[in-house]
């Protein structure tokens, strides 16, 4: 549950008064303390409803806020803590791992679509207050990729969660080659992403095997009765990918020996920054240059994965890679060509 500043305000003080054992508190009492603190803290003259205070009291008691304070009335009328030693106050954590909490939710943040990581601030600054540790506006000093303008990070959350209790969805999707939006009875499996661009992987009704969809193409999302959803215990997600560069595989792929020359200006980038986790270095060339060989599907993002290295990388094997890659090349030369002879003669020459 989201933790917001006044709210806060609301708890420390009614904890406050009912740590003070040698006076009785009523209601009224504690909606005195609280409007006087929130006009002291906040400028806030309008005070504050016994409604709000009796919720106050209710979140407090449970595990909503996990405070679970040991609030009693006496006589049907005064409040007190059962155990004189309680206090929300009280926590069993460290300035020092209080920092270290701070850092990693720092990190998850920057996963964008996840609400529970926005969740785990307000978590988080609660503890904080709890140990009195002083909240700094330190500027952020970790920063990932990523592009907020990139569409359907709104359906993670909610993919998550679907797929963590097994609900099945009718997705409204459009692929970049169809004309026209489709509707798809899903079950989801699993989120994957790739250069911070997201993918959902799952079992369309209609189809045999696992279909991978883009979030940025779907366009809304339902859920639908468990009974429609579909189990998939034919395959380790752990592992499926473990032969894959991207997402782009099928059930039936499988790895292929991948022979690649790496130029000595790239060598030390690839030989420090992997192009996959099955990568070995077969020879180093006196020039500087490296040979290395990885185990992955020869898919679309294999070959975006080389032609990034341009002139920099040469396909060895196998021979059906390297003739697309040559291929690609020719069709990427001819392009420029065609556009120097749309430019005409350059003025010098004319």
């Amino acid at each position: 549950m989201a933790l917001n500043k006044l709210a806060l305000i609301r708890y420390k003080t009614i904890d406050h008064c009912l740590r003070l054992r040698h006076r009785k508190w009523t209601l009224e009492d504690l909606m005195e303390k609280v409007s006087d603190a929130l006009y002291e803290f906040e400028g806030i003259k309008n005070g504050i409803s016994k409604r709000t205070i009796q919720s106050d009291l209710q979140l407090m008691r449970s595990n909503k806020l996990g405070y679970n304070a040991p609030i009693v009335v006496l006589h049907r009328k005064f409040y007190t803590y059962e155990d004189p030693s309680y206090s929300i106050s009280n926590s069993p954590i460290s300035i020092g791992d209080m920092q270290k909490m701070k850092e990693a939710v720092e990190v998850l943040k920057h996963v964008n679509g996840f609400s529970s990581f926005d969740e785990m601030s307000d978590i988080v600054a609660r503890l904080e207050n709890s140990i009195h540790s002083k909240k700094d506006n330190s500027p952020s000093i970790i920063q990932l990729e990523n592009n907020k303008l990139l569409k359907g990070l709104s359906f993670i959350s909610p993919l998550h969660q679907a797929i963590r209790e097994k609900t099945p969805l009718l997705i409204s999707y459009q692929s970049f080659k169809a004309t026209q939006k489709q509707d798809l009875i899903f079950s989801p499996y699993l989120l994957k992403e790739y250069r911070n661009r997201w993918f959902l992987i799952g079992h369309h009704k209609k189809s045999e095997g696992l279909m991978t969809l883009a979030l940025d193409r779907i366009d809304a999302i339902e859920e639908m009765g468990k009974n429609s959803y579909k189990e998939y215990t034919g395959i380790d997600f752990e592992r499926y990918f473990s032969d894959t560069i991207g997402v782009t595989k099928t059930q039936k792929d499988r790895g292929h020996r991948v022979i690649l020359l790496i130029n000595a200006r790239n060598a030390p980038y690839v030989e420090t920054k992997p192009l996959h986790s099955s990568q070995q270095i077969l020879d180093k060339k006196e020039d500087g240059s490296i040979l290395i060989r990885i185990d992955v599907v020869l898919n679309f993002e294999l070959e975006r994965e080389i032609l990034g290295f341009g002139e920099s990388i040469k396909v060895l094997s196998p021979r059906n890679l390297q003739t697309r890659i040559i291929r690609r090349l020719e069709a990427a030369k001819q392009l420029y060509a065609d556009n120097s002879e749309n430019k005409g003669p350059s003025p010098a020459n004319s």
